[in-house]
């Protein structure tokens, strides 16, 4: 599968979707990066930086619900399709591209 990207953009393979269990999240390191991908109870996949934005907490290791994520540190929630938080102040989370190939594998784009 070819993708056209701009000038700059990496593509990382992340495996194939199934390794993610339906409601989880896993926390990637891509070089410099830390990201935090999600495969919602539906089946749809999201990612977001790792830290929350607010105490730094461990997202993957939150609740996702709604195509939501809750921080385990302070029980905020953010919109996982948007990055915006809900019902808080706390500034949104940095959204990531993800495509999945024909073979099921979980393509990124940095």
């Amino acid at each position: 599968m070819s993708i056209m990207l701009p000038p700059g953009k990496v593509v990382y393979n992340l495996g194939p979707q199934t390794r993610l269990p339906l409601g989880e999240g896993r926390t990637f390191q891509l070089g410099e990066a830390e990201i935090a991908v999600f495969r919602t109870r539906s089946g749809r996949l999201f990612a977001t930086q790792a830290a929350c934005s607010h105490r730094q907490g461990p997202l993957a290791d939150g609740l996702t619900g709604d195509e939501q994520v809750i921080c385990p540190l302070h029980s905020f929630r953010f919109d996982l399709r948007t990055g915006e938080s809900i019902g808080n102040t706390c500034p949104a989370l940095k959204t990531y591209a993800l495509q999945v190939s024909e073979t099921g594998e979980i393509l990124l784009s940095l």
